[in-house]
């Protein structure tokens, strides 16, 4: 039986399953597209809004945002327990899309899987597309079984907020 999702709305997000191995995820942002690039790509930034599980913390941010390199995330728990994922960036288009691979330390789906963000921006916002594609259907069911999308939109909701009151908007982007 295939899993099938949407759209529905869950904080914001728009979830979708375009096809048999993806989960796609939108969400419209009140900022231009530049910065969201950077809280997506800059550490600093990072670590202020992708949190992990509710209590956990995140322990390890590192990005060497180019094409082959890598980025590694991880989270610990209140008791102590880690979670991780990391991956390497395949194509960067400042400001408007990365795609990279993605791999948890722990078998939580069957692999790795791509994932394509893109940021579109109209008139000063900027709509958000996440698209995950999984190994096989399988893995990407098992990811709608798990609450993904609601972490996922937990966290975008976040970045909301850290767009709306944090990151400022005179900088220029290094390397943009």
């Amino acid at each position: 039986m295939i899993a099938t999702v949407g759209p529905i709305q869950i904080a914001g997000a728009r979830v979708t399953t375009p096809s048999e191995r993806e989960i796609a995820l939108t969400r419209g942002f009140d900022a231009p597209a530049r910065l969201v690039f950077r809280t997506l790509t800059e550490p600093e930034l990072v670590k202020r809004w992708l949190y992990g599980p509710e209590g956990w913390s995140f322990a390890v941010c590192e990005i060497d945002l180019r094409v082959g390199g890598a980025y590694r995330y991880q989270w610990r728990g209140p008791d102590g327990s880690a979670m991780g994922l990391g991956g390497v960036y395949v194509e960067i288009a400042r400001p408007s899309r990365i795609i990279n691979t993605q791999r948890f330390d722990d078998p939580f789906d069957s692999g790795e899987s791509r994932v394509t963000t893109v940021l579109a921006e109209q008139d000063g916002g900027t709509t958000l597309t996440m698209t995950v594609r999984y190994d096989s259907r399988e893995a990407r069911d098992g990811a709608i079984a798990s609450n993904m999308a609601k972490g996922a939109a937990a966290s975008f909701e976040r970045l909301a907020a850290l767009l709306a009151s944090e990151v400022p908007r005179g900088e220029a982007d290094e390397g943009a």
